[in-house]
């Protein structure tokens, strides 16, 4: 399942410190004693206090410390004074605005398959929940042969061709396969073109009847979308993929969502999400900017440990870190910032509380945890599954662990 030799994407200083800094050690950002988290939740607190002399005193003290292309823990102090300094002065909406205009004029297809190559070359972290999603998909189409995929991502469809190669090689008749791209980012819609050409040529190299759809721009919310726009036929076994995309709907519209994916009678429903809460806490900053530092402290410790310290996907990943930051701790959720932004995270016990309102938890069979493990056995140490303490039934998904930590979940569910 992880043969990737033929897809269609595949192409052949330092800054001032003071006393706060800690020159001895090791590097690792989630040291309880390193400055930056020290800081930083100083610089919170005091926001929190509306404690205006010390707010100052502190951002600026961040500000002399922080660099982008320092160690982590200048890093870390480098993209949260961003955020931290958007919240003292209330200019959340206006800098992130600014940031993904930004980013809008430098996206591309050909950079943004680089990045994104490149990340999982170095990192399970997307991996990981593509070959689970895709061992549930395929063990649920199993005997069908006019099959649909709904996907709702924005991972400019990297997850698909390992799936199409298994399709062709299943050793019954090979199934036609209908992909409906669901696009909830701004940035993804301007490489879709590409990308279906792309995935329509390998489709026939594979020897897979193959139809691409693409549904971008809908100025209604995901859950008001009907069977009909999706194109979904009586004759085809439905499958919904969801990699990292929910966290992008509004909180209030997620019921809808579910209960959109539950008219649809899907086959099985995969769903693989980060593993952090920025929902339950959004009504108190300080708490919400805790587990946000926790977050992505972890995040940006792995980086720092799979990627070159010279390497710019690695740069690139850390500025939409920066983004995600100054979203969740700086914009007001109640200004329409623009389709697609929002940044209020649930953990897998949360979705779990939602899913099961409509869907039942289906566990992953043996094979696929084995392709899973066989997985993370090609990365770095430090990578693991892990146990879900908040669901101890097995079938309320699985967690990819850094360092024992859990970062992402992956589930599936059948109505």
């Amino acid at each position: 399942m992880e043969r990737t030799n033929l897809s269609p994407y595949t192409n052949q200083t330092t800054t001032k410190h003071n006393t706060y800094t800690n020159s001895g050690g090791s590097d690792n950002c989630t040291d309880d004693d390193k400055w930056a988290s020290k800081l930083l939740r100083e610089c919170a607190r005091a926001i929190y206090d509306k404690d205006s002399a010390k707010i100052n005193h502190l951002l600026w003290m961040l500000n002399e410390l922080s660099s982008p292309y320092g160690d982590c823990d200048q890093k870390l102090a480098y993209y949260f004074l961003q955020a931290l300094f958007c919240k003292a002065t209330e200019s959340g909406q206006r800098c992130y605005k600014t940031l993904i205009s930004v980013a809008d004029k430098t996206h591309c297809f050909d950079t943004a398959k680089k990045l994104i190559l490149k990340f999982q070359e170095v990192s399970p972290w997307t991996t990981f929940g593509h070959v689970a999603s895709n061992g549930a998909i395929l063990e649920a189409f199993d005997g069908e042969n006019k099959l649909h995929i709904i996907d709702i991502s924005n991972t400019l469809c990297t997850q698909w061709p390992t799936l199409l190669e298994a399709l062709a090689t299943r050793s019954d008749e090979t199934p036609s396969l209908k992909l409906t791209v669901v696009v909830t980012a701004n940035m993804v819609r301007s490489v879709m073109k590409e990308i279906t050409q792309r995935m329509e040529k390998f489709a026939r190299l594979m020897g897979v009847p193959f139809e691409f759809n693409v549904i971008t721009g809908s100025s209604r919310s995901l859950g008001q979308l009907t069977k009909e726009e999706l194109g979904v036929q009586e004759d085809e076994a439905v499958v919904i993929n969801c990699i990292g995309a929910l966290r992008k709907i509004e909180v209030e519209e997620r019921g809808d969502v579910i209960r959109l994916f539950s008219s649809l009678k899907p086959r099985v429903v995969t769903v693989v999400e980060e593993e952090a809460d920025f929902t339950s806490s959004r009504s108190d900053f300080f708490k919400c900017f805790e587990e946000c530092l926790r977050y992505y402290t972890l995040y940006f410790e792995m980086l720092e440990e799979s990627f070159s310290p010279t390497s710019n996907e690695r740069l690139m990943l850390e500025r939409e870190c920066s983004r995600s930051i100054v979203r969740v701790l700086s914009c007001d959720d109640k200004e329409n910032v623009g389709s697609g932004d929002c940044e209020r995270r649930e953990k897998g016990n949360q979705w779990c509380e939602r899913l099961k309102e409509l869907f039942s938890p289906v566990s992953f069979s043996d094979d696929v945890v084995d392709d899973v493990r066989a997985l993370l056995r090609r990365y770095r140490s430090g990578w693991s599954l892990a146990v879900d303490q908040a669901n101890s039934n097995k079938d309320s998904g699985i967690l990819l662990a850094w360092k024992d930590e859990p970062v992402v979940w992956a589930s599936a569910w059948k109505p």
